[in-house]
C-alpha cells in the first residue's frame, strides 16, 4: 500500500505528493503527518532549495476527511505539539502550490500557506467551513484575505461557493494557469529558478517578505533598510 504522502527530490526540489486519490486526497492523521515530515525534510536537507506540493489524481485535496474528524487526531497529529502553520512558517525555503484539482477548506489552507500557487485550468478553491460547521484553524480567516483581498474573502467563506482557476487568477489568489498536463513542469521551471538564486539572500527575502505580515508598513520599511545598513557594512564597507 502506498503511502499518503510521496515525497521525490530532482535538481534541488522536493515535490510533494498527496496520496489518497480514492479518498480525493482528503486530510486524516496519517496525510497531515506525512505532509509535515515532508515539509521538514525540505527544511533540514541542504541539498533542497524549494519545494513543489501537489495532489494525486483529480483533486488537490478535498479538506478533512470526516471520518477522521472525530477519530483522529488532526491538530497535533504527531504528538509534539506542532501544527499546520507552525510546520510551514519553520521551512525558509519556498513552497510552490500546484493545484491540480479541487482544495477545499482544509485543503484550500494547505494551499494558502504555501508561498504562492500555480493552478491547473482544472483547479477550483472553496472554503466550506460554514456549511460543515467546522471552525477554520489553519489560517483561512487571515491567508484568504491577505491573498484576495477582505471583501472577496467574506464572499468565499459566507457563500461557501467555488471560483474557478481563471476567477482565482484575477482575483490574486493564483499567480498563473496552466493546461493539466503541463502543470508539474511550469512549477518546476519556477522551481529551477528560485534554485538558481542567491539561496543566502534568498532566505532572507523570504523573511522580509513575511514580516510584513507582522508589522506595518513603515515598520516594515525600516526593517529592510536597517538589513541593508548592515549589508553594506559588512559585505561593501569592510
Amino acid at each position: 500500500m502506498e503511502p499518503p504522502v510521496l515525497f521525490t527530490v530532482e535538481n534541488q526540489t522536493a515535490v510533494i505528493t498527496l496520496n489518497r486519490p480514492e479518498r480525493r486526497n482528503s486530510i486524516n492523521q496519517a496525510l497531515l503527518s506525512g505532509l509535515y515530515d515532508a515539509i521538514e525534510q525540505v527544511a533540514n536537507n541542504h541539498s533542497i532549495q524549494t519545494a513543489i506540493i501537489t495532489g494525486n489524481g483529480k483533486s488537490f485535496c478535498s479538506g478533512i476527511d470526516l471520518d477522521a474528524i472525530m477519530t483522529e487526531n488532526l491538530f497535533d497529529p504527531r504528538g509534539d505539539g506542532t501544527d499546520m502553520p507552525d510546520i510551514f512558517a519553520a521551512c525558509e525555503k519556498p513552497i510552490i502550490g500546484a493545484i491540480n484539482g479541487h482544495a477545499i477548506t482544509g485543503g484550500f489552507e494547505i494551499a494558502l500557506n504555501c508561498d504562492f500557487l500555480i493552478a491547473s485550468e482544472n483547479a477550483s478553491f472553496a472554503d466550506t467551513h460554514a456549511r460543515v460547521g467546522i471552525h477554520p484553524g489553519w489560517g483561512m480567516t487571515q491567508l484568504l484575505q491577505q491573498a484576495v483581498g477582505r471583501r472577496r474573502a467574506r464572499q468565499m467563506s459566507f457563500s461557501c461557493q467555488f471560483i474557478d482557476a481563471q476567477t482565482a487568477c484575477e482575483w490574486g489568489l493564483v499567480n498563473e494557469v496552466t493546461a493539466p498536463d503541463r502543470l508539474l513542469d511550469r512549477a518546476r521551471e519556477i522551481a529551477g529558478q528560485i534554485c538558481a538564486a542567491n539561496q543566502d539572500l534568498l532566505k532572507v527575502i523570504k523573511k522580509l517578505i513575511d514580516y510584513r505580515d507582522t508589522a506595518p508598513l513603515d515598520a516594515a520599511f525600516a526593517h529592510e533598510r536597517q538589513g541593508f545598513r548592515e549589508f553594506v557594512k559588512k559585505h561593501l564597507n569592510p
